[in-house]
Formats: structure tokens, sequence, C-alpha cells
């Protein structure tokens, strides 16, 4: 029952990965951005809704109402005074800038909250659990995280596809001096996808706060989740980051019961494995559709 219970925890431990990889996802499928201050936006987030719960006096599990509109703007602004003066000057420079905000980022969490760990505490949804069997319970909250992770990847799938902005984002993502004849501002279609992007970023930071403890040191941690269920699943390719996702969530899980320090280290070799059989992943895609 132990393996049972492994896979089927780690299929839900997957929908935390795919949160922090869908944004990841999104920037490079329209801008080819790669952006190494994911995992810090993600515990900033974290922390933005530790200090503005008090303040509000609202209850934990509603703080995404407030934080992820916040991260949307944040995330516009940054493209547009950030990543996109960058982009003129190639995909170096704004693989440097990324990973300079990433410092800045931590160190001000480092400064504002010194290294101690903090947590969301969300009541019945983060202590409860069904039980199956007398051997195995899902976590409401890991049940919630799953669904929150499938639904942000299908909103965001037909938000490309059936909406305006997001065949136009798709347009500028394919061709962007054709987009600009037909007279799309890919400037502000960038800040829009950004935006987006900030969004489902924040939504990760806000459940791994919920999931477990965060600190200002844990985001290059699931940075790099992030950019491997990214990899295994395509570039390119929503879908594919949530098989990708969900992928890693099994390997660790599994891994934890072959051994207690093998948990972390099998879905990195999960990865390697599976870049070596297939490099272009399960589901690539030249642009996101």
């Amino acid at each position: 029952m132990s393996w049972v219970n492994a896979l089927i925890q780690g299929i839900f431990l997957g929908g935390l990965f795919v949160l922090f990889a869908a944004g990841l996802s999104l920037l490079f499928g329209v801008m080819e951005v790669i952006n190494l201050a994911h995992g810090d936006i993600a515990v900033a987030a974290g922390y933005l809704a530790v200090v503005l719960i008090p303040i509000l006096h609202i209850p934990a599990i509603w703080i995404f109402i407030v934080v992820v509109p916040i991260f949307v703007v944040i995330g516009y602004l940054v493209q547009r005074l950030l990543f996109q003066p960058s982009l003129k000057s190639g995909s170096l420079t704004t693989l440097l800038v990324t990973f300079g905000l990433s410092v800045i980022i931590e160190n001000l969490l480092l400064e504002g909250f010194s290294a101690n760990s903090h947590s969301l505490s969300i009541g019945r949804l983060g202590s409860g659990a069904f039980r199956i069997t007398s051997q195995l319970s899902i976590s409401y909250l890991s049940v919630t995280i799953l669904l929150v992770a499938i639904a942000t990847i299908v909103l965001i799938q037909l938000g490309l596809s059936r909406t305006k902005t997001g065949r136009i984002i798709r347009a500028v993502a394919d061709d962007r001096e054709a987009a600009q004849l037909i007279g799309a501002d890919y400037k502000h279609v960038f800040g829009i996808a950004a935006g987006v992007a900030f969004a489902t970023v924040a939504l990760a930071g806000l459940a791994l706060s919920m999931y477990s403890q965060i600190t200002p040191s844990a985001g290059p941690t699931y940075l790099i989740y992030g950019f491997e269920a990214v990899v295994i699943g395509g570039l390119g390719s929503l879908w594919g980051t949530l098989a990708g996702g969900i992928v890693l969530g099994v390997a660790a899980t599994i891994g934890l019961v072959a051994s207690a320090n093998f948990g972390a280290l099998a879905p990195h070799l999960v990865f390697l494995a599976i870049l070596a059989i297939r490099p272009q992943g399960f589901f690539p895609k030249k642009a996101l559709a």
C-alpha cells in the first residue's frame, strides 16, 4: 500500500509543481524569456500574504483575492520597465536581468523577515483529509492545489484560444513583426502575458506557504522544479507542463518510499533520464496554442 499511497500523493504534490511551472511556460512561450527570479517572486507573494493578513483581518484562505491582482500589476510593470528594455539587447541580457532581480528579491526578504520560516494557517483546509482507507488519506489542501493547478492551465489555454487578447498573444508569439503590421502593440501584449504569468506564480507562492514553511532562500529550489516540469512537458506546451509537474511529484514521493534521502534527488534523476531519452519533452510545440 505504501507504493500506491506514494503514487497518489505524488500526483497531488505535482499540482504544486505545475503552479510553479505554468508562468515559466507562458513567459517562455510568448517572449522566450527565462525568468530566473520566478521562484523568488513566488516566495515574495507568500511573504506579502503573511504581512497583509493581520492588516486586512481576513481569513488566510481568501488572501489570494488581494495578492493575485497585485502581482498582475507588478508583472505588467516589471515587463514594461525591466524585461522589455533588456529584450532589445538579446536573451543573455534578459537572463542576467532576471538573475539580478532574483538576488535583489531574496536579499530584501532576508532584510525584512530574516532567515526565519513562515507559513499561512488555513485551519481545517490545511489539517483535514479525506480518509480513503486505514492507510491512505488525501489532505483537503493537496486536492485543492491540484484542482487550482488544473484550472489555471485550462483557463490560460482557453484564454489563449478563445479570446481576442489570447489570439493576439499567440499571434505576437508566432510572428512579432507580422502582428505589428496588423496593429498589435506587442509591448502591451507582452505586459499582459507577464501579468498573467505573475498571477500564476503568486498562486504558487500562496499554495506553498499554505502547504509548508517558506524561507527567503526557498525560491531557487522551486524554480528548478518549475523549469524541469516545463522541459519534461515540452517547451511551449501548457498541457505538457501539467504532465511534467505530476511526473516530478510522483518521482519525489516514490523516491521517499525507497529512501528518506532519495526523495529530493529522485525528481532530478527522472528529469535527466527523460531529457536523455526525449530531449524535446512529452508534448513539444513551437508556440503556445
